[in-house]
C-alpha cells in the first residue's frame, strides 16, 4: 500500500544521552515502489521488524522508520541498500522486472540519504554533550519451519542478541550494565535470555555511529526474537510487548550510569 507519511519520524526529548531507533519496522511503500513490487504483502511484512518501534517507545528519544526495508533497507551500505534483485534479498521474487529500474532505485537512496542526514543533525548535537548510546531495536524470526514448524534450537538463538561487532573497547562498562540489567528483567515469568553476537553482531546503522562518532557514540544492535507476536499471522502478544518495553526502558539507568565512567576521547570525563 502505499505511503501516506515520510521517511521517519523523530520522537521524544533529546536533551538526553540516549536514543532508541527502530528502522526497519516500516511497512510504507512509495507509490511507483508499490506499483513495482510483486511480493505479496504477508511475506514482506514478516521480514519487516513490526512493533520493535513499540518496543523501543519508552525511551526518551526515538526515530521510527516507515518504509519498508524492500523500499530502502537502513540497516545497509548505502550501495546495497536497495534490494534489486532476488539475490539481494534471500532469494524472494520482489519486483515484476529484475533488476529494479536504475530512477527507483534512485529515489529510494535519496530517502537513505535523507534519513541519514538527519540523523546525523540530530546526534551532532547530542555528541556534542558527551558520549551518548543509541538502542538500534530489530527483531528475527525464529519459526521459518512454516506456520506449523517448531522453533529454532535454543542454544543458537537467543531471546535478545546484543550485537557488539564494532563497539569499542572503551565502551565495554556500557555493553556489561546493559547486558546485565536487560537479564534481571523478568518477561513471560522468566529472566530474559540475553547473549552477545550469537547471530547478528550488528551492521550499517552501528557502522555509521562507530566511524561518524568515534569514541563518543556507541551503538548497542538488539535482535528480539519474535516471540513476542505470530511472526505468520503478524499478531502480537500485546502483553509480552509491554513487558519488553518495560525490559528494555529499565536499562537507561544502568547505562547512563555506566556511561559517566566514559572519558571523551581528549580524556576529559563527563
Amino acid at each position: 500500500m502505499p505511503s501516506t507519511q515520510g521517511t521517519h519520524s523523530v520522537l521524544g526529548d533529546w536533551s538526553g544521552q540516549l536514543i532508541a531507533t527502530a528502522i526497519h519496522t516500516g511497512h510504507d511503500l512509495r507509490s511507483d515502489i508499490a506499483a513495482a513490487m510483486v511480493l505479496d504483502e504477508d511475506t514482506r511484512r514478516r521480514e519487516e521488524d513490526p512493533f520493535t518501534d513499540v518496543i523501543g517507545a519508552a525511551l526518551p528519544a526515538q526515530v521510527v522508520a516507515h518504509r519498508s526495508r524492500f523500499e530502502v533497507d537502513l540497516n545497509r551500505p548505502r550501495d546495497t541498500a536497495v534490494y534489486r534483485s532476488p539475490e539481494d534479498c534471500w532469494g524472494l521474487q520482489v519486483w515484476r522486472e529484475d533488476p529494479l529500474q536504475d530512477a527507483l532505485v534512485e529515489g529510494s537512496l535519496r530517502e537513505y540519504d535523507e534519513f541519514y542526514s538527519d540523523l546525523g543533525h540530530q546526534l551532532d548535537e547530542v555528541a556534542a554533550r558527551g558520549p551518548f548510546v543509541v538502542f538500534d531495536v530489530h527483531s528475527y524470526n525464529h519459526r521459518r519451519d512454516g506456520a506449523a514448524g517448531g522453533p529454532a534450537p535454543l542454544e543458537d538463538n537467543p531471546e535478545v542478541n546484543l550485537g557488539t561487532g564494532t563497539v569499542d573497547e572503551r565502551f565495554a562498562p556500557v555493553v556489561a550494565a546493559f547486558r546485565r540489567s536487560l537479564s534481571d528483567q523478568q518477561v513471560g515469568g522468566h529472566h530474559l535470555d540475553v547473549r552477545e553476537n550469537v547471530k547478528f553482531e550488528g551492521r550499517a546503522l552501528a557502522w555509521w555511529v562507530h566511524e561518524r562518532y568515534a569514541g563518543v557514540g556507541v551503538c548497542l544492535a538488539l535482535e528480539f526474537k519474535k516471540t513476542f507476536m505470530d511472526e505468520w499471522t503478524g499478531q502480537p502478544d500485546e502483553a509480552h510487548l509491554v513487558e519488553l518495553q518495560q525490559a528494555l526502558a529499565a536499562t537507561s539507568a544502568p547505562v547512563l550510569e555506566a556511561l559517566k565512567a566514559v572519558g571523551m576521547p581528549s580524556g576529559e570525563v563527563l
